[in-house]
């Protein structure tokens, strides 16, 4: 198909045996899941909280990265723009994906039990917070919100394959400026809500800073392996080069550089601070073999994606790229892992089939989510009025 911007696309359909894998994996990681749910419940709830709070990076992250095209006017990601737009439909799933934790609340978060709060001055101070129907307000405002905005700047998007409408990029310019700062309290939040609320006596002043940098690592390590793929097997516009590749590199060198300064910038206050209320998390996951966890977390999420983007060549060679986004993606969930995790092992750090089995889940419900889109949709936004400038980018 060609339009009027003068440039090639022939949509193709995905490989049957991509949702053929995608299913298989979905299927064996629900199984699992279920499984677990009946044979110990707390474990596989904390699991379901990392799980949760990785696919809303995923869907949450790649909305940010569309929004923040249409508010910057980029044009070198145009080209590629549908597939974060196709990973944000992991919004739409996220409710199905919360609801067992609703029920199993009183396994996981011990502020919920009543004496629990009336004995603890700190928790008393924290009630009107952690209160369980002011949380689940929260919860569910914010995936309302999450959806509200996703159907409404991809519904443009979408729209201007057909109509071909400028005016459709002004709106989503718009709906973006209102959506940032929703991104940024709710993504916040969240953090708190799910993974810092696990531990209420300690907190963190940049805790949400923290999320937010790891999640967006995730959505672009996610939309970079796809964008890889998809390109190198001739599923995109003709035309994109290198320049394009290096983009992607530069962003996930910048965001992984990023986190790294966060996480730093989090621990040295606390250490330099040298409070018991503040440190004991920290020494909680210094304890027996957590402290391989901790020192394994900062050489998968900052050493090796540091070094293995830090030339040029490298942030534009398609091969490296797939390596260090899959690091990236694996390391979130690590990150996750190390977060959650301590709180129902203080002993030590416990890998079986239940934490296997919601990887699995979660990247069968990715392929699936993807596959399903791209079956709907062009790959390529060809209504875009800047998808030519996007595909003549050059550095």
């Amino acid at each position: 198909m060609s339009t009027t911007q003068n440039f090639e696309y022939q949509k193709k359909q995905i490989p049957k045996k991509i949702q053929t894998i995608g299913l298989a994996l979905f299927l064996i990681g629900l199984i699992t899941v279920g499984i677990g749910y009946i044979t110990d419940t707390t474990r596989v709830a904390f699991n379901n909280i990392i799980i949760f709070s990785f696919l809303t990076s995923i869907g949450l992250g790649s909305l940010f990265l569309v929004a923040i095209e249409y508010l910057g006017g980029a044009v070198w990601s145009t080209p590629f723009r549908r597939v974060p737009e196709f990973l944000s439909a992991t919004l739409l799933l996220l409710p199905f994906i919360v609801l067992p934790l609703l029920f199993s609340m009183g396994n996981i978060f011990h502020w919920l039990h009543p004496e629990v709060m009336n004995a603890d001055k700190i928790l008393k101070s924290k009630a009107p917070y952690l209160d369980i129907t002011f949380f689940i307000i929260r919860v569910a405002a914010f995936i309302v919100i999450w959806i509200l905005f996703y159907l409404l700047i991809t519904r443009n998007s979408k729209k201007q394959d057909i109509v071909n409408d400028q005016s459709l990029t002004k709106k989503n310019i718009k709906l973006s400026a209102v959506f940032i700062p929703f991104f940024a309290l709710t993504i916040s939040f969240t953090a708190i809500d799910w993974l810092m609320s696990l531990e209420p006596h300690w907190f963190s002043t940049i805790y949400g800073v923290y999320y937010f940098s790891g999640s967006v690592l995730a959505a672009l390590a996610a939309s970079t392996i796809i964008i890889v793929l998809l390109n190198e097997n001739g599923y995109l516009v003709k035309g994109l080069k290198p320049d394009h590749y290096y983009s992607l590199g530069a962003l996930l060198f910048a965001f992984t550089n990023f986190w790294a300064y966060i996480a730093f910038s989090q621990y040295l206050l606390i250490w330099y601070a040298n409070l018991p209320e503040e440190t004991f998390w920290f020494l909680q996951r210094w304890d027996g073999n957590w402290i391989i966890i901790s020192i394994g977390l900062i050489f998968i999420r900052f050493v090796i994606p540091y070094f293995g983007l830090l030339s040029q060549p490298s942030k534009m060679n398609p091969k490296r790229l797939l390596i260090m986004s899959s690091v990236i993606l694996f390391a979130h969930w690590y990150d996750l892992y190390w977060l959650a995790m301590p709180n129902y092992s203080k002993d030590g750090f416990i890998l079986g089939w239940q934490e296997l089995g919601f990887i699995l889940f979660a990247v069968g419900l990715i392929m699936l989510i993807f596959n399903f889109m791209a079956k709907k949709n062009n790959l390529v936004p060809i209504g875009d009025p800047k998808l030519k400038r996007g595909i003549d980018f050059r550095l």
